[in-house]
């Protein structure tokens, strides 16, 4: 193993782990904004697990088929969705 190789790993999963919080926040954001004041009602009105949800809007891994749900429960695209909150 090269020397560096873990610390660069390390930097990796830090920055995609910003990155979800980054995403969560603005998933966040977006539900609040559509009235939803509550996590579980937003879940059960859109047919998520509840739990689950809640590790998406805290910036738990979330695979892009699930985003796209999200997103449409949002009623935005992804071009729309990523303009903001994003560097």
């Amino acid at each position: 193993m090269k020397k560096g190789t873990s610390r660069g790993k390390k930097k990796q999963v830090k920055s995609e782990q910003t990155e979800l919080e980054q995403l969560g926040t603005r998933i966040r954001e977006l539900r609040k904004a559509r009235g939803y004041t509550s996590q579980e009602t937003f879940a059960y009105d859109h047919d998520f697990n509840r739990v689950q949800y809640n590790k998406y809007e805290r910036g738990g891994d979330v695979r892009f088929s699930t985003l796209i749900r999200i997103l449409k429960a949002l009623d935005i695209n992804l071009k729309d969705f990523f303009k903001e909150g994003f560097d």
